[in-house]
């Protein structure tokens, strides 16, 4: 991906942003693959969709209990300062089961993730589970999968794609991460006066904090920032240092 479209930003941290490389910008979109919403590279959401599907045929009880806590997160990988994390890219995902992430490093996996893992790998992504450190959450394109992209011009931004990433800005929801959960989060703590804490992760409480304002003010209450739940939050609140 160094190659391909270079670095996603020019500095990282342990805490997800979003890239400024605009050549990645292009080919990044925000879209509907089955159980949830992601956001992250065009060719790795496409493919996922594709997984997902084959998923909610051959295990259609698992696919009904499937989340996700983020896909585009430019950071370093866990306990780095100089690897790049492959969400960086919006390549890979990590998944739940019913809403409880897998627990990194203990060698072993929810029955779920051993049961769909064979279909993630037969699109070409791999499975964290085979990492030095166990990582039975995180699926990830495979180097080859990328080549295979690369080689078929799918990595290229064209006229029909430009912008594309613009599409769901106005929604913000749960798994998501970034600046714009931040800024959600300081809006919640001043316009329902709680105790919220503002680090770029929408969580469970997060999304319990976002019912309550719906509630207080008469919109549907889905725990989705939406257009009309952001425009609001905006309007009553000022904007958070």
């Amino acid at each position: 991906m160094l190659k391909v479209l270079g670095a996603p930003r020019a500095h990282y941290t342990q805490q997800c942003q979003d890239p400024t490389n605009p050549d990645l910008i292009e080919l990044v979109v925000r879209e509907d693959v089955g159980p949830f919403k992601v956001k992250g590279l065009r060719p790795a959401v496409e493919t996922l969709r594709t997984i997902l599907a084959e998923v909610k045929v051959d295990q259609p009880e698992i696919y009904g209990l499937l989340g996700h806590v983020g896909m585009l997160c430019c950071r370093y990988v866990r306990n780095s300062t100089s690897a790049i994390s492959n969400h960086s890219w919006g390549t890979a995902i990590d998944l739940t089961i019913d809403g409880v992430l897998d627990k990194r490093g203990d060698g072993r996996a929810q029955r779920g993730l051993l049961a769909i893992h064979p279909i993630f790998n037969k699109h070409g992504f791999y499975w964290g589970a085979a990492f030095p450190t166990e990582d039975a959450m995180h699926f990830e394109a495979s180097d080859q999968l990328i080549r295979d992209w690369h080689g078929t011009g799918r990595l290229i931004a064209g006229p029909a794609h430009a912008n594309s990433a613009d599409a769901g800005d106005g929604v913000v929801e749960f798994g998501d991460r970034g600046p714009e959960v931040v800024e959600v989060q300081r809006r919640l703590a001043q316009a329902i006066s709680g105790e919220i804490d503002a680090d770029g992760i929408f969580g469970a409480a997060t999304r319990a904090s976002v019912m309550e304002f719906q509630r207080r003010n008469g919109l549907t209450i889905d725990g989705i920032v939406g257009d009309a739940t952001l425009a609001l939050l905006r309007r009553s609140t000022p904007d958070p240092a």
